[in-house]
């Protein structure tokens, strides 16, 4: 369909590559990992010690002492970095529509309301930040913010379906400039029932790989400052890149299962380039969701063979989960940002840990080493538990 361009303008992360994007695109494109210790929760009794932590993030830089969570104080940084890189002024901020993703909100919060309620205590502060919404109420409230405003909890595409409903908003000109994206926050209570899942590996995430195991979480936040072409053209603000397509869909097969043959990602990836009109051979890069496990990425693989074709074998296809985790919510939102790097820098993110392909998998996963290679358009998946797909298609300006 024809509409109005969007532009992203603003970009913000907090992650376990780094507290801003300049150090997380500088340390992925270096090959590294943010994968380690986890020192915040008791882990003795987790399926794996290791997770995607964020270290040395001081929340009271931006936040006030029993303002939040820490997981609120990762999307108040992120979306704070966001806006500043976008240039945008008080009363912008104030206008702006908030779309906020998460899988589990103020997990940590969660988990103190109950530590008091053992005690026969209460506290109504920390029970309200444990809601999923209280980030983005949270954040209205620091920027006395009373434009549209949104929290979904989609599972790990959640980030991505932020930033799709955002993009309605100003195609329905319900606001001409939002900040959208996703968060999540490590706790012992996320990570036990992930843990029961067994999606996670005992050892090492190895997307496509021929040993993969299981996915790696960790935590984070990832936001996106997004605009009419006109908005942006009024500010001068400078675009990044142009959303030019976007689609959400569900599998509704199983838990955590993908759905045989990855119908539903392909159906979302189709979707999105159908949004944007365009042929799906003019896509040069696929930023995988790529999480590690046996069901996904061969699901994936097949989703993107259907879509694409003949030409998928010439689709250079990246997962960045081994290097920053698998940070739940904030995932999509991260790897869009990864994406919209990628057409700015024409350097394709590495998929880590892929030493062994895997024989059945056999499209160009970029293993290992951060390639050069400019592209011109782009698709970036994800998809979570429930079957919740979501597919962004972003184009180099």
């Amino acid at each position: 369909m024809q509409h109005d361009e969007l532009w992203i303008t603003g970009m913000g992360t907090v992650c376990p590559l780094g507290l801003n994007v300049e150090t997380f695109w500088r340390r992925l494109i270096n090959n590294e990992s943010g994968i380690g210790p986890l020192t915040k929760v008791d882990a003795s009794g987790l399926r794996n010690p290791r997770a995607g932590q964020i270290n040395g993030f001081d929340m009271f830089q931006y936040v006030e002492d029993g303002d939040c969570d820490e997981a609120t104080a990762f999307a108040y940084a992120a979306a704070t970095e966001a806006a500043q890189h976008a240039g945008l002024d008080d009363d912008e901020l104030a206008r702006c529509g908030l779309s906020f993703g998460t899988n589990f909100g103020g997990a940590a919060s969660w988990e103190m309301v109950c530590e008091l309620a053992r005690d026969g205590e209460s506290d109504p502060e920390t029970f309200a930040q444990f809601l999923p919404d209280h980030a983005a109420t949270y954040l209205a409230s620091r920027w006395d913010n009373s434009g549209p405003r949104i929290t979904i909890s989609n599972a790990c595409s959640s980030g991505a379906h932020a930033i799709g409903a955002a993009a309605n908003w100003l195609l329905l000109g319900r606001c001409e400039i939002a900040v959208a994206g996703g968060f999540d926050g490590l706790g012992l209570s996320t990570l036990a029932g992930l843990s029961i899942l067994r999606t996670i590996s005992p050892d090492e995430i190895r997307p496509f790989d021929s040993r993969r195991n299981g996915t790696i979480f960790g935590e984070g936040a990832a936001f996106v400052v997004l605009e009419t072409k006109a908005s942006a053209t009024r500010r001068g603000a400078q675009p990044l890149a142009k959303l030019c397509g976007w689609s959400v869909g569900a599998n509704a097969h199983h838990l955590t299962a993908p759905d045989k043959g990855g119908a539903g990602l392909a159906w979302a990836m189709q979707q999105a380039l159908k949004s944007a009109q365009w042929n799906p051979d003019s896509v040069g890069y696929l930023n995988a969701h790529g999480t590690g496990t046996q069901y996904n990425d061969l699901a994936e693989t097949e989703a993107t063979q259907t879509v694409f074709g003949d030409s998928a074998s010439d689709l250079a296809i990246s997962s960045i989960k081994a290097a920053t985790s698998h940070t739940m919510g904030a995932a999509g939102a991260l790897e869009a940002i990864a994406t919209v790097m990628a057409l700015k820098e024409g350097v394709l993110p590495p998929t880590l840990n892929l030493d062994e392909p895997d024989p059945a998998l056999k499209l160009d996963y970029v293993p290992l080493k951060a390639r050069e290679q400019v592209v011109q358009r782009a698709l970036s998946n994800s998809s979570g538990i429930g079957g919740n797909n979501a597919t962004l298609a972003l184009e180099k300006i």
